[in-house]
């Protein structure tokens, strides 16, 4: 696993590797993540508006830790159920992976939650039959829930090459994470749309069948923003939203 880290206002890039035309929605979801940051540790799930990352949403995701080393999806893009085959809402993140790569997954997505950290994981699709070489990234940022714990992931997957028969489920090749040890603003700017603009109604969670007992409290929305957290910029971050079916 690498690690860069973060030293006064200096943010170092976290993947100086990564070639941006062949993943750009990685870069698109995280830098509107940083500039919800704001100079803040990690941002708040109730602050995600999917105008900010219009380009990038049917890779986008989000994520909801049940237990140590799990998250399910609570929202996800159309990539997604395009590589599965099926919709990924309430399955975990690692059954998108196969078994031998769900310890590692499930590692990082502990290290997300606990230090936090941001991290970006490469993957390969496993081949066979109607499976040819695929190469993808996986993005996980963490986020608070209303009731600030740091639950909740915005993340982003994005692969390189055909398809073909689903599933799809990837190897881990390489683990890269950045731990948020800086409270200063990024310098990075981000388009805004004019008040008033209307949100696309898809990546606002939805009522589900079920609800999931862990889940309950935490998904109650707070009436006002927290006091203490910094202003953001006016305008709010341009976005498009993807909607799961029920």
């Amino acid at each position: 696993m690498k690690i860069e880290y973060v030293s006064g206002s200096n943010i170092v890039s976290l993947m100086p590797r990564r070639n941006d035309m062949h993943f750009p929605a990685l870069k698109t979801v995280e830098a509107y993540w940083e500039g919800l940051r704001n100079g803040r540790p990690v941002p708040a799930r109730s602050e995600i508006d999917p105008r900010g990352m219009q380009s990038a949403l049917e890779y986008a995701f989000i994520l909801e830790r049940i237990a140590l080393g799990v998250a399910r999806f609570r929202l996800a893009g159309m990539h997604l159920t395009d590589l599965m085959g099926m919709e990924v809402r309430g399955m975990p993140l690692t059954a998108m992976f196969v078994p031998e790569s769900r310890a590692k997954i499930s590692e990082a997505l502990e290290a997300v939650f606990e230090t936090p950290q941001i991290t970006v994981i490469t993957l390969k699709a496993e081949r066979g039959i109607g499976r040819g070489a695929m190469d993808a990234q996986l993005l996980l940022c963490p986020l608070k829930s209303d009731l600030g714990d740091v639950n909740r992931v915005l993340g982003c997957i994005q692969s390189k090459g055909e398809i073909g028969r689903q599933p799809r489920r990837f190897e881990v090749v390489d683990v890269q994470s950045r731990p948020l040890l800086s409270d200063n603003p990024t310098e990075q700017s981000f388009a805004t749309t004019p008040a008033g603009t209307p949100v696309p109604a898809g990546f606002a969670e939805a009522k589900k069948a079920y609800e999931d007992h862990t889940a309950k409290g935490a998904d109650k929305a707070e009436a006002a923003p927290h006091a203490a957290a910094p202003q953001r910029p006016k305008g709010k971050p341009v976005l498009r939203l993807i909607k799961a079916e029920e």
